[in-house]
């Protein structure tokens, strides 16, 4: 399919009511390393090469950008090149979303997660220091396990009313744990791992945040089981004969697909190809037909991932 689309016609959301972003975003995961991403010996990107997919990225109307401290290889982070690129000044629209609770050690090995507030605030301030920010636009805490976040949450919250963070989220949550932190402060966007074979039991959620104005952001959405190691699975059937039958590669499809799931889905698709950057882009313009979403709602819901 065309691939000099722009951002705008993935369509818009109202993030938290006052933020509108395209609903083609581009996550930063994969920025810093070329191959899999987030592990100790990764082979950093080329620096100019990455700055120069963010600057396309904006040049192709993307203004929702996903990123975390934690987002580093050896030599590259991905929130200093999203500083180095786009900040002196950032464009007004861009909105930058971040995340907390995760930490690593400055040679790239995880350690335990930031459960006390002075911790979440330390990873507050870092990100604000990376990114060259005053305050940051959305925060979403990153929980792994399902115990009660009302203390992280919380601690987030206070931060919030102090002016260092706009809006909050969460990723990697329960429907429990995202009506705990709802007791104690808005919360903007779930991002939880979701796509066509993955987590198909999700249904439920994804619908449940629509109908309260929450925006659902997909994560790994073209990786599927390949996860930080990108789509290397074969291909499921059904999705390769929508991709022909549209001219569109499998994971233009994917995206499409993501977003054929209710205006709140915001696809954030990372890359450090310029190519494959915009053939990303160019998939919010992809319509896919009732015909197409029953067999890639049947791979969706057949799929053991």
């Amino acid at each position: 399919m065309e691939t000099a689309a722009h951002a705008t016609a993935s369509g818009t959301w109202l993030l938290g009511g006052d933020l509108p972003v395209n609903r083609i975003g581009f996550g930063a995961m994969r920025l810093p390393q070329r191959g899999e991403a987030l592990v100790e010996d990764a082979v950093p990107m080329d620096r100019d090469r990455a700055i120069a997919v963010l600057r396309k990225a904006v040049d192709l109307g993307v203004n929702h950008i996903d990123t975390a401290a934690f987002y580093f290889s050896p030599l590259r982070s991905a929130n200093e090149l999203i500083n180095s690129a786009l900040g002196g000044p950032y464009p007004d629209d861009l909105v930058i979303a971040t995340k907390v609770g995760p930490a690593r050690d400055a040679a790239g090995a995880w350690s335990d997660h930031a459960r006390t507030p002075a911790a979440l605030r330390a990873q507050v301030e870092e990100n604000l220091r990376q990114l060259g920010r005053d305050r940051l636009d959305v925060v979403n805490l990153r929980i792994v396990g399902t115990d009660s976040i009302a203390e992280r949450f919380g601690a987030l919250a206070e931060l919030r009313r102090a002016g260092l963070i706009r809006h909050l989220g969460l990723s990697n949550v329960t429907p429990d744990q995202l009506a705990e932190a709802q007791t104690i402060a808005p919360v903007v966007c779930v991002q939880n791992m979701y796509g066509i074979g993955v987590r198909p039991e999700y249904e439920e959620f994804v619908r449940h945040c629509g109908e309260q104005g929450i925006a659902f952001v997909p994560f790994y959405a073209i990786a599927a089981a390949g996860r930080q190691a990108g789509a290397t699975a074969a291909e499921d059937a059904e999705v390769l004969a929508v991709a022909e039958s549209h001219g569109a590669s499998p994971a233009q499809v994917r995206i499409a697909w993501t977003l054929h799931q209710g205006p709140h889905l915001l696809a954030i698709p990372g890359t450090g190809d310029p190519a494959h950057l915009a053939a990303n882009v160019a998939a919010g313009a992809l319509r896919l037909t009732s015909e197409d979403l029953t067999r890639l709602d049947r791979a969706h819901r057949n799929s053991t991932v």
